[in-house]
């Protein structure tokens, strides 16, 4: 590749300094991010060198001069100074550039060094792979054993250290874009979920494994340690497991058949013994107790599920029925709330991300109203309470809050009428706070008694309903609650 394209990416927003004269012959074999007074000893011809100036200080004459004569020497094609440290690059760098012919470019502070790199080296691969005798980065016999590995349909840890294994002990991982250890070399140590943190966003270099469909089913390979390994390397050992991905996206998309066509039964009736056959094509026991559980989006469910290997599922578009295996198995609300935030991190807050849980059903004919049950909590979850279960429904104010908001509405608009606003509804709602007390109320309306008995007799006659009775104040409570 050339600096021009480089220069030329809106995305990084570089800004050439000096150099157009030279830039036609500028062809960039790699890069190396140094803060080191002379860096020459660890540079190869051709390539770009990324420095912060951190050594640079306004009262150090000739330190610019020597740094930049040292990349000169050594055959770099061209310096990119961060603008981070000192909030532009020092004139007298500049000057140092213009002196020995070395084409200079700024990197603006928002720009972070990895970016540049991650972007140098994905334009030199695709201009390798885009040659006729293309150049692989990974030896021969690496390259054909990790095809004959996919041809016999090895699994990720497998594949993943046998394409480092000539890298000695490199510490390197497949993930998913929600923190999940897909797979991971012998030399490297497990890794803790980011709560909160997608894994796109952990320190070290992380390359997409293959373009996505959804936030939540990018895999990234990941490497702590940015210098262990050549990224020409890396982004082969991605598109070895880029091919790997596509059979794994197939067998994915057979089963999620199966679980749709389980769910789809429970939302009908089903013939005898057509539950049970149901159930084992989509890979789940038979006998309870099942748990349905239903989402606001079915990728974001399907990966949540993931976080839960020891509970066999069967999902469909965005419900799922899950197989506890005993009255006293895994608390699974309690894992899929831990596992929400880290789906929230990577769609985004404004995302709607929500879940709604049934009832355990302790057998198979159960099922039907765990799957209403699960509808109706995923109603009533909100941003406060985004997995929420229909057992977890214990007050008047939480059943309601599951019941449609066009259906609440109308029915606290017909209920209230003319108390729809203004100073009837509000001392019917300080009324019912107070538990019907005609003392408390006047004293939290600071008004005279009578005059609250005169407004709730106003409020019977209009709604209708006598606030000595109890079935009558609550519906006004919930009339209240649901307009």
């Amino acid at each position: 590749m050339h600096l021009l394209e480089l220069l030329e990416s809106d995305d990084l927003g570089l800004t050439l300094l000096w150099g157009e004269e030279v830039l036609p012959g500028q062809e960039v074999n790699g890069v190396t991010a140094t803060d080191l007074e002379d860096p020459s000893r660890f540079l190869g011809p051709g390539e770009l060198v990324l420095s912060g100036l951190v050594w640079w200080t306004p009262d150090s004459p000739g330190k610019a001069d020597r740094f930049v004569a040292a990349l000169a020497g050594a055959g770099a094609a061209a310096l990119l100074a961060g603008e981070e440290t000192h909030g532009h690059v020092p004139g007298e760098v500049v000057e140092a550039c213009r002196a020995h012919r070395l084409p200079l470019v700024a990197v603006p502070a928002q720009t972070s060094f990895r970016t540049v790199t991650e972007a140098v080296y994905l334009r030199q691969w695709g201009d390798l792979s885009r040659r006729r005798n293309r150049l692989f980065a990974l030896p021969e016999n690496v390259r054909a054993e990790l095809g004959r590995l996919l041809e016999r349909g090895a699994g990720p840890d497998e594949l993943l250290d046998r394409a480092c294994a000539h890298l000695g002990r490199v510490a390197c991982y497949l993930l998913t874009a929600s923190g999940r250890t897909l797979a991971r070399t012998a030399s490297a140590p497990t890794i803790a979920i980011a709560t909160g943190h997608p894994a796109s966003a952990r320190s070290g270099l992380s390359l997409h494994v293959k373009a996505d469909s959804s936030p939540y089913d990018a895999w990234y390979l990941h490497v702590p340690d940015a210098d262990a390994a050549p990224p020409r390397v890396l982004h082969e050992i991605a598109g070895v497991l880029a091919q790997f991905r596509d059979g794994h996206a197939a067998a994915a998309a057979t089963a999620r058949s199966a679980g749709q066509d389980l769910v789809r039964l429970l939302e009908g009736t089903w013939e005898p013994g057509a539950l049970d056959e149901a159930l084992t094509a989509a890979g789940l026991p038979l006998g309870g107790p099942y748990r349905v559980v239903a989402a606001t989006s079915g990728d974001a469910l399907a990966e949540a599920l993931c976080h839960l290997p020891d509970v066999p599922a069967a999902a469909g578009e965005s419900t799922a029925v899950l197989y506890e295996g005993s009255a006293d198995g895994p608390d699974v609300l309690g894992r899929l709330r831990a596992a929400w935030p880290l789906l929230q991190a990577c769609a985004g807050p404004e995302a709607d991300l929500r879940v709604g849980a049934g009832a355990r059903a302790d057998t198979a004919e159960q099922l039907a109203a765990s799957s209403r049950q699960a509808r109706f909590a995923l109603t009533a979850a909100d941003h406060r309470e985004p997995v929420r279960g229909v057992e977890h429904l214990s007050t008047l104010a939480e059943l309601l809050s599951g019941v449609p908001a066009e259906v609440r509405q109308v029915f606290g608009t017909r209920t209230l009428g003319a108390l729809r606003d203004g100073i009837l509804r509000e001392t019917l709602e300080v009324f019912l706070a107070n538990n019907c007390s005609w003392a408390r109320t006047a004293e939290a309306l600071h008004v005279h008694v009578n005059t609250v008995h005169y407004r709730i007799e106003r409020v019977e006659v209009l709604t209708g309903r006598d606030l000595s009775r109890l079935d009558h104040k609550l519906d006004l409570y919930a009339a209240l609650q649901c307009a």
